[in-house]
């Protein structure tokens, strides 16, 4: 099989691409990627490499001849300039459905999110069913809730394709650590301070109950999507569930309760002052979405996590302390004064 990977060098695309290549089903894998596959390219894994932005690029040359792509391409940032976040997320995924419809692929895979539901329950799991409009104060979760309409139509429009949406919790590892600091909260947390007893207290907020697991485990849920024959909606997510007792528990600290709307209240003026690129939108979204029933993605997709929810937390801590990160423009570690410097300078949630 020929697959073909969009956004295949962030986080969850190069584990992706690693398990299609160490699986003998996929003889053919091409990684696409706004800012090239940096040092990916030299891996001599038998990996292609193409530049490709799926906001402007003619994709259908591309995808031309694939038996499967894997929608991975999305922006988290800036989320002070929504516009730009909804054309790459919404119009680049309109653009990548249009293509595979020209050039005839069979397969579809699409990354959802846990965010593209609407608010739900914390203290039971909700299945593929509950409904996804998403939380309409996060410019994150209205682009994921659209693009589940996006992919409505499309199946609607009768094209053949086998259509996929895979709906991860928080996905975490040791080498993501870099990027997420500066996706979600910017140049003034101390990485290198986040260790056991270095870190007094845990807020204990209302809602603060979430689903993760290891970008490893995502990627292998994609690959086998895209190299088997099931079809629809896909939770995936590792046990346990994250709660501030787990995360006091990785950093050797004390749970004190707080309320949510103080937390809100200081993260919002930072936001606005541009000192962490997180919106309070995307709090507000983190206390809603639902704990997801993972089943159908253990039943039919022959998925079982291998790592813990509580490893992946572990190791994305470690790699917060050491700067971890890995050989592509989006992963690449950066994490000394310099770079920080330019996170300031060119301001928090400011910059794709």
């Amino acid at each position: 099989m020929r697959v073909v990977v969009t956004g295949a060098t962030g986080n969850i695309g190069t584990s992706t691409v690693e398990a299609l290549t160490a699986d003998p089903r996929a003889t053919s894998v091409l990684g696409l990627s706004r800012r090239g596959p940096g040092g990916r390219a030299d891996r001599g894994d038998g990996t292609e490499w193409a530049e490709a932005d799926v906001t402007d690029t003619d994709l259908v040359p591309l995808l031309r001849g694939a038996d499967a792509v894997i929608h991975l391409a999305w922006l988290f940032q800036p989320t002070h300039r929504p516009a730009v976040t909804w054309d790459a997320n919404v119009v680049g995924t309109t653009r990548v459905l249009d293509a595979v419809a020209e050039a005839g692929v069979p397969a579809l895979i699409v990354a959802s999110s846990v965010g593209a539901y609407s608010p739900g329950p914390k203290d039971r799991a909700v299945d593929e069913s509950w409904p996804t409009h998403g939380w309409p104060g996060a410019a994150y979760s209205r682009e994921k809730a659209y693009v589940e309409r996006l992919l409505d139509v499309f199946e609607a429009r009768g094209t053949g394709t086998r259509v996929v949406r895979i709906r991860p919790g928080f996905v975490f590892e040791r080498q993501s650590a870099a990027q997420q600091r500066r996706l979600f909260a910017g140049p003034l947390v101390p990485g290198r301070l986040i260790r056991p007893g270095r870190v007094p207290v845990v807020p204990d907020l209302p809602g603060l109950r979430f689903q993760a697991l290891h970008s490893a485990d995502a990627g292998r849920a994609f690959a086998l999507a895209a190299l088997g024959d099931a079809r629809g909606a896909f939770n995936i997510a590792a046990d346990p569930v994250i709660d501030p007792d787990v995360l006091a528990g990785l950093l050797g600290a004390r749970t004190v309760r707080l309320p949510a709307r103080g937390v809100r209240a200081a993260l919002s003026a930072a936001w606005n002052l541009h000192l962490v690129p997180a919106s309070p939108g995307l709090f507000d979204l983190a206390l809603q979405v639902p704990i997801m029933d993972t089943a159908r993605a253990r039943a039919d997709l022959g998925w079982t996590p291998r790592h813990t929810a509580r490893d992946a937390m572990a190791e994305f801590l470690e790699g917060l302390r050491t700067g971890a990160g890995r050989d592509t423009p989006p992963l690449a570690p950066g994490a000394g004064g310099p770079a920080r410097a330019r996170e300031f300078a060119t301001g928090a949630g400011h910059k794709p």
